[in-house]
C-alpha cells in the first residue's frame, strides 16, 4: 500500500501535467491568437511558446496572417442595357489586425464575399453588354475599393480581385458571334478592295510610266533621225561644194573646156536615151540630131560664167 505521501507527491505530478497540457500553448509562424481571460480579451498571442493559466485563460481564435484566397459564386447580373451575364470572381485578402478580425465581424470571409457580389451587381449595372469585356480593369478596381473601405473595421486588407467569367445567355452569344463574324467579313471586304484598288492604282501607274518611256523612247528616235539627216545634208552639201569648186578648177585648167565639152555630150547621150526607156511620152527637140549645137550653147554658157569669175 502507498503512503499517504506518496498518493499525495502522485496526485501533485498528474495536476502539473495536466496544468501543463491545458496552460502550454505554441503558436506558428504567420498565425496570430486571440487569448481570452475568464471571457475578456486578454491579448493577442504571436508566433512562439506561450503559458496560459488553466481553466482562466483560453484561445478563442486563431487566425492566418497569410494571403487568403476566396472564390465568389457565380451571380446573375443586369447590364445598364437589360442583357442577363452570369458572372463570378475571386478575391485575394490579408488580415492586418487579429482583435478588429475577432470582435469586428462574425465572418470576414463570408462577408468579403457577400460585399463582393453586391459591389459587382451594381457594377456591371452601370455599363452596357459590350462594355463589360472592355472594362474589368474598371469593375475589379470599384469592387476592392468597396471592400476595402468596409474591411478596414474587420482588420483585413484586400489586396486584389478579378473577375473569372463574364457568360451572356446563349440567345446573346449567338447573336455576338454573328456580329463579329459579319465584322470580320466586313474587315475581309475592305482589305480586299483596298488591296483591288491599290492593285488598279499601281496598274495605271504603270500604264502611265510606259506610256512616258515610249513617248521619251520616240522622241528621241526622231531626234536621232533628225540629227542624222542634218548630218547627212550637211555631208552631201559639203561634198557637192567640194565636188563644184573641183570642176571649177579643172575648167580653169589647160584642156579644161574640151573635157567638159566631151563631159556635156556624153550626159546628154545617156540622159535622152533614158528619156526614151522610161515613159511612152518623149518631148523631141527641134534640133535632135544637132547634138554639136546643144553642146556649143552650153559651153557658150560655160564661158560666160567663167568670164565672170
Amino acid at each position: 500500500m502507498l503512503s499517504p505521501a506518496a498518493i499525495a507527491l502522485i496526485a501533485l505530478a498528474v495536476l502539473l501535467v495536466v496544468v501543463l497540457i491545458k496552460g502550454a500553448v505554441i503558436v506558428p509562424q504567420k498565425t496570430a491568437a486571440i487569448m481570452e481571460r475568464l471571457g475578456k480579451y486578454s491579448r493577442t498571442l504571436e508566433a512562439g511558446f506561450h503559458v496560459l493559466i488553466p481553466f482562466v485563460d483560453r484561445i478563442a481564435y486563431s487566425f492566418s496572417l497569410k494571403e487568403e484566397v476566396i472564390d465568389v459564386p457565380a451571380q446573375i447580373c443586369i447590364t445598364k442595357d437589360n442583357v442577363s451575364v452570369e458572372v463570378d470572381g475571386i478575391i485575394y485578402l490579408e488580415v492586418q489586425d487579429a482583435f478588429k478580425s475577432a470582435y469586428g465581424i462574425d465572418n470576414y470571409l463570408r462577408a468579403a464575399s457577400q460585399l463582393a457580389q453586391t459591389t459587382l451587381r451594381s457594377a456591371i449595372g452601370k455599363i452596357d453588354l459590350d462594355k463589360t469585356f472592355e472594362e474589368r480593369e474598371k469593375i475589379n478596381n470599384e469592387v476592392i475599393d468597396a471592400i476595402d473601405q468596409a474591411a478596414m473595421t474587420w482588420g483585413v486588407k484586400v489586396l486584389r480581385y478579378e473577375i473569372k467569367d463574364i457568360t451572356p445567355p446563349l440567345s446573346v452569344k449567338e447573336a455576338m458571334e454573328a456580329q463579329m463574324t459579319a465584322e470580320r467579313q466586313k474587315r475581309a471586304n475592305i482589305a480586299t478592295s483596298e488591296g483591288l484598288r491599290q492593285s488598279m492604282i499601281n496598274q495605271s501607274e504603270g500604264e502611265k510610266q510606259k506610256q512616258i518611256n515610249e513617248a521619251e523612247g520616240k522622241a528621241a528616235q526622231v531626234r536621232l533621225v533628225a540629227e542624222a539627216d542634218a548630218k547627212r545634208i550637211e555631208l552631201v552639201a559639203g561634198a557637192t561644194a567640194q565636188g563644184i569648186l573641183l570642176v571649177a578648177d579643172a575648167v580653169k585648167s589647160d584642156g579644161g573646156i574640151e573635157a567638159l565639152n566631151m563631159r556635156l555630150a556624153e550626159q546628154y547621150i545617156r540622159e535622152f536615151g533614158n528619156l526614151a526607156k522610161e515613159t511612152n511620152t518623149v518631148l523631141m527637140p527641134a534640133n535632135v540630131a544637132d547634138v554639136a549645137g546643144v553642146i556649143a550653147t552650153a559651153m557658150s554658157t560655160v564661158k560666160e560664167v567663167k568670164g565672170g569669175m
